[in-house]
């Protein structure tokens, strides 16, 4: 998915959730069967993969148990579309002076 000029940056959660939805719909399993087995909420997990709302690292591993896939997968994967992405937003970072 690249996105052109005049789009919004994208977010990591918004990429993290694409690739979950894509990974449970190439699985042939529903919202419920994956929010079940994973424990979480349907519509928590419907936000999730909509990029509405983030997901804790141990949400994010029961969800890819549910799945099937690795978490290195997931990881991998959103770290592709990162590098085909036009625009990803990055949040600014504070840089701290460490006294010697």
């Amino acid at each position: 998915m690249v996105h052109g000029v005049n789009e919004k940056p994208l977010l990591m959660r918004e990429l993290l959730g694409e690739s979950l939805r894509e990974l449970r719909t190439a699985e042939s399993l529903t919202l419920r069967e994956v929010s079940s087995s994973a424990r979480v909420s349907l519509g928590y997990l419907s936000e999730i993969e909509r990029g509405q709302k983030e997901a804790s690292s141990e949400l994010l591993n029961a969800i890819c148990g549910a799945l099937g896939v690795p978490l290195s997968n997931v990881l991998r994967r959103v770290s592709d579309k990162i590098d085909g992405a036009d625009v990803v937003a990055h949040l600014p970072v504070a840089r701290h002076r460490v006294a010697a």
